[in-house]
């Protein structure tokens, strides 16, 4: 086994730190970006929650109204060790909350922030941001957080799927490679959590070795491009001055494979070093591409909307914003230092993955 610490990009991180001591100190709010229409079939609650995981909350909330889990509508999955805000839908149709929406959030262990009434359901990843405050404990140079920061507004960091995806030593990715080996099937991988750490693996690989090759904030040619602020991708074959410019000026970014069952639409030099790289892993490709996943693009680089530091007795508070998708861990990697920053230990080679 070796310590595998995916590449930075803004160098050496800042000084040591602990970041989650606490669910108090590890804070996240969905900030949705449209406002629900006030009337339909399915109840929206937005709720604060700590130490309680959304499967959890979602668990208790249906059994609160007497629905199926299945009728309980979430946009992300959070983290349980944090204080949360976010967003859950009840299908509610022809059916009386039995008590107050107050007190049912209160039952389920969580406070009602907002509620209001849409005619559908809330649908995974439709949020459109997730705004944290986390506190950095340790003797942190304040001055240099705020140059790192300033870098990071405008560069970006590698938009890596966090260590948390992996699970602990890597057991998610090694029980989906076992997985893979004899079939991928649903009842094996319900909630998709063993294919989705595969796909995620091979993305960060892919990114990995963009930023050691100085190529994961550049277009090369045959890449797939993505707008900033939007899911909107094209095919540039031949990178001109003015997409140059535009992924210099980080209103493009290039895209990394979430690899699937059908091609990728990368050619040329991208699909040449996507290639590579996840040959290195043949066997889990093959196994997402068996299990017919959808092939997608993810971008390689995430930015910010803003990156504040804060001053306590025991260290920093840093707040900032990011597409909701993105991992908090992207940030903090380039800021400080911490054993989970790291995806734990993986195998020398694909072959012993």
């Amino acid at each position: 086994m070796a310590s595998l610490d995916w590449p930075r990009v803004h160098g050496e991180p800042i000084g040591f730190a602990e970041y989650r001591q606490s669910a108090q100190a590890f804070k996240v709010s969905e900030e949705l970006g449209f406002e629900p229409e006030g009337e339909g079939e399915h109840l929206w609650l937005f709720i604060e929650k700590t130490d309680l995981s959304t499967q959890e909350m979602a668990r208790r909330l249906a059994h609160g109204v007497g629905i199926q889990p299945r009728d309980v509508g979430v946009s992300g999955q959070k983290d349980r060790t944090a204080l949360t805000r976010q967003w859950f839908s009840l299908w509610l149709a022809g059916t009386d909350v039995p008590v107050a929406p107050s007190e049912l959030v209160e039952q389920a262990g969580g406070q009602l922030v907002r509620q209001s009434r849409h005619p559908r359901k809330l649908k995974r990843g439709v949020h459109r941001a997730n705004r944290f405050a986390i506190h950095l404990r340790g003797e942190l140079d304040v001055a240099a957080l705020e140059a790192r920061g300033r870098q990071i507004l405008t560069w970006g960091v590698p938009n890596y799927f966090g260590p948390q995806r992996f699970g602990h030593q890597w057991s998610n990715l090694i029980r989906a490679r076992n997985l893979m080996a004899r079939g991928w099937r649903k009842r094996d991988d319900r909630q998709g959590m063993l294919l989705s750490a595969a796909r995620s693996f091979l993305f960060n690989e892919v990114l990995a070795e963009r930023v050691r090759s100085g190529t994961w904030a550049q277009a090369l040619e045959g890449d797939v491009l993505m707008l900033e602020g939007t899911q909107s991708q094209f095919a540039c074959e031949t990178p001109d001055a003015s997409v140059v410019e535009r992924v210099k000026a980080c209103d493009l970014h290039p895209t990394g494979p979430m690899p699937g069952k059908r091609p990728g639409e990368s050619r040329g030099e991208a699909l040449a070093l996507e290639t590579r790289v996840i040959d290195a892993f043949r066997d889990l490709a093959d196994g997402i591409a068996r299990a017919g996943a959808e092939t997608r693009r993810r971008a390689l680089r995430v930015m910010p909307d803003t990156l504040e530091f804060t001053l306590t007795p025991d260290g920093v508070w840093v707040s900032f914003a990011l597409p909701s998708g993105a991992f908090a861990t992207s940030v903090l990697r380039e800021l400080i230092d911490h054993p989970s920053l790291i995806a734990n230990h993986r195998p020398l080679s694909g072959e012993a993955l």
